[in-house]
């Protein structure tokens, strides 16, 4: 199974918080990592978005179909995305679209089994596999992709 956090583009500031929209800038970002996702992931991946507004845009930009699950908002517990996800038991490829600092305690806790407060740029992707179906500890870091990298 593999298991891919992508963190939402770029937003406008404002308020309330699940209704900031993408800025220009996040949409260009959005449309750029979703273009180089679109030749790496399986067919058959399940997208999962957290319910605000930026996060729906961000997993838009994929042009699939797209799953809005509320224990991916904000503030959301690393804990719960696993859970979402079927991490690790399943066995088809899960792409979560959702916010800091959870997709940095998250990426931590899969890396070394603790939660740190580790940083996730925005329109960033983190990608984690694992060798042995259901093993925890078989699980490594496949790539990590900036919108910036992406040509």
């Amino acid at each position: 199974m593999d298991l891919i956090l992508w963190r939402h583009a770029e937003a406008e500031p404002g308020l309330p918080d699940l209704e900031r929209a993408l800025s220009a800038k996040g949409q260009k970002q959005a449309r750029r990592m979703a273009e180089w996702l679109a030749t790496q992931l399986p067919e058959n991946c399940r997208i999962l978005a957290s319910p605000a507004r930026r996060t729906l845009q961000t997993a838009e930009a994929m042009g699939r179909r797209v799953k809005v699950h509320p224990d991916l908002a904000p503030g959301a517990d690393p804990i719960d995305i696993l859970k979402a996800a079927n991490w690790p038991e399943g066995k088809e490829s899960v792409l979560i679209v959702g916010h800091q600092p959870t997709l940095g305690q998250l990426a931590a806790l899969l890396l070394t089994g603790e939660e740190q407060e580790w940083d996730v740029r925005k329109a960033g992707v983190w990608w984690f596999s694992q060798s042995e179906a259901g093993d925890p500890s078989s699980v490594y870091l496949k790539a990590v992709m900036s919108h910036d990298l992406v040509k």
